[in-house]
């Protein structure tokens, strides 16, 4: 069994859920929602809900993780003693945590490895928790990161959202084309290419229909495989995030596991409500 002592560090916009953020070893640095009169952390002191909630008097920004909470957590891990980090971050293509945390990798004394997901929310938080289990496993810190990068292309997220003004508003619009869809009832499917940006994936005509057309897609991507894990992620559109997971165990009884959950406070920031995502993670 391998005895290096190693810590994961994830930003919160990788949505890992909670129950894996709140065991001995994992470390989250928030990023940023910045409102006119206030700076608040993701997840620690504002809620998604409060970010809808708001969204008709002010839509916020976002920011990376302050550079002092950064280095506070990393004086954390230290302390708890740990002597290497894996890092996991969102997308290098949509966010800067990336790169802040790769420079610092270099000033620290403990030895670091920023993992680049080339993906957004759950999506790159499937990495993390995969990151976690071969930590667990007694694996050797270089060995999980080789798998790890080899993995990079074997998690894929979609998502849908009810209209392209938060991603427009937010300057995460990427690739994905502004098309006039709202007359024509015309929605995008949207994912991250391979160098971590966003784009379309499909175009439906109808909210239920992109909605089916994400488990056709994940149907494509599973394809033979037999191990699999999915993620089914949601902002401000429970019932529809419950009909879809519904469909996912009914389509794909043998998948590993399937995870729930709402998106963080700062990607709400940049979708806007009625999101609904579908990401799976090919483990063999």
């Amino acid at each position: 069994m391998n005895q290096e002592k190693i810590a994961v560090l994830v930003d919160s916009g990788t949505d890992v859920p909670i129950e894996i953020t709140s065991k001995a070893g994992v470390y989250t640095i928030p990023l940023q929602i910045i409102y006119k009169n206030h700076v608040y952390k993701d997840k620690v002191d504002i809620s998604p809900e409060e970010v809808y909630q708001r969204l008709t008097t002010e839509i916020p920004s976002t920011s990376l993780p302050d550079g002092a909470e950064i280095l506070s957590v990393l004086e954390k891990i230290k302390a708890d003693g740990y002597e290497k980090i894996i890092a996991v971050t969102i997308s290098s293509g949509l966010s800067g945590t990336y790169n802040v945390l790769r420079l610092l990798a270099d000033e620290t004394s403990l030895e670091m490895n920023v993992l680049d997901t080339k993906n957004i929310g759950i999506g790159a938080g499937l990495q993390a928790i995969h990151a976690y289990e071969l930590i667990q496993s007694g694996l050797a810190f270089q060995e999980i990161m080789q798998i790890l990068k080899r993995e990079v292309q074997k998690t894929i997220l979609y998502f849908n959202v009810a209209t392209l003004e938060f991603l427009q508003k937010g300057g995460r619009i990427g690739l994905v084309s502004s098309i006039v869809g709202t007359a024509l009832r015309l929605n995008p499917t949207i994912s991250c290419n391979e160098e971590g940006i966003y784009y379309t994936v499909a175009k439906t005509r109808g909210r239920k229909k992109s909605l089916e057309n994400l488990i056709k897609l994940l149907k494509k991507d599973i394809g033979d495989h037999t191990k699999y894990r999915i993620a089914v992620a949601h902002g401000d559109a429970l019932e529809e995030g419950e009909w879809v997971r519904s469909l996912v165990k009914e389509t794909f009884p043998d998948a590993t596991e399937v995870l729930f959950g709402t998106i963080s406070p700062a990607l709400v920031v940049h979708t806007g409500p009625g999101l609904v995502g579908l990401g799976v993670q090919i483990l063999d």
